[in-house]
């Protein structure tokens, strides 16, 4: 398969490697040790099950992987590209939202902990008031 072993931040910052549906029909048929054409055979396989559920709203829970969930989401208002002043409503719909699982959070490196749970850096308060 294309891409590092870990997670690096690319030189340039913005390009991360990348994996295409035929990375993964290769790295099937050879941990398999099947034949491409079966490989491609379970590697579409699956992602049609997982289309289809997705389609009928459905949740997918990988362990270890993560999940895949079917929102809602809200109608708005957009603005036309070509005529920034005309307002275009946007008709409500769903999206899919993907979780990643623990596992694969923690192979793709520590989580930044926000400013509220981050330990005190200076000096404990005292018991008066000043």
């Amino acid at each position: 398969m294309r891409g590092a072993d870990l997670l690096e931040m690319p030189e340039d910052g913005y390009t991360l490697p990348h994996v295409i549906k035929n990375d993964i029909i290769n790295a099937v048929a050879e941990a398999a040790g099947v034949g491409r054409q079966k490989a491609t055979t379970a590697v579409e396989t699956i992602i049609d099950v997982l289309r289809q559920a997705l389609s009928r709203g459905e949740r997918i829970e990988l362990r270890g992987f993560g999940v895949f969930l079917v929102k809602p989401r809200k109608r708005g208002i957009g603005r036309n590209p070509k005529r920034p002043t005309e307002e275009v409503q946007i008709p409500p719909g769903f999206t899919i939202r993907f979780k990643p699982g623990k596992e694969l959070r923690d192979m793709t490196g520590p989580a930044e902990e926000p400013a509220a749970k981050a330990a005190p850096t200076g000096p404990p308060p005292s018991g008066t008031p000043s």
